[in-house]
């Protein structure tokens, strides 16, 4: 189980590249129709550099540099015994097709409600770019449920 001490632990670092085919795939799955996330001359017509990331897309390539198996075993938590509480996202910065984040995700916070029943767990993933600039902020929120 999670501690308060593990707050602060790095649970990965890593790199990936934003394939454009990934991205048109992301859009098309969430139902995003907007042709700048899945055609260049749109996305350059509308002012961006190439073909924008759709908000929530960061989230998909963290979990593939974390390995998500492997965050739960760090953290001792029940794949069994857990939800996806809550997801946030901060951007400070544009991210496009091509570009490569590097992705460093933490322990921001380990703490209880009920009586113990519920044990939370907050990390935090700071993305940046192939210059050392941050991109974007990432918060998760996991809940697991125990017996009392």
């Amino acid at each position: 189980m999670a501690e308060p001490t593990d707050i602060g632990t790095i649970l990965s670092r890593g790199t990936a590249t934003v394939e454009r085919g990934r991205l048109k795939f992301f859009s098309k799955a969430i139902g995003e129709d907007n042709p700048i996330y899945s055609d260049e001359s749109a996305a350059r017509d509308a002012g961006y550099r190439g073909i924008p990331v759709p908000p929530t897309f960061l989230f998909c390539l963290n979990s593939e540099v974390s390995g998500s198996g492997n965050t739960l075993s760090i953290l001792k938590l029940d794949l069994a015994r857990i939800l996806h509480a809550e997801q946030a996202f901060t951007y400070s910065k544009m991210v496009h097709a091509d570009d490569v984040l590097q992705f460093e995700t933490k322990v921001a916070d380990v703490y209880d409600k009920k009586n113990g029943q519920l044990h939370f767990v907050v990390m935090e993933t700071a993305v940046s770019d192939a210059n050392g600039e941050a991109v974007a902020q990432l918060r998760c929120t996991l809940v697991e449920r125990r017996n009392g």
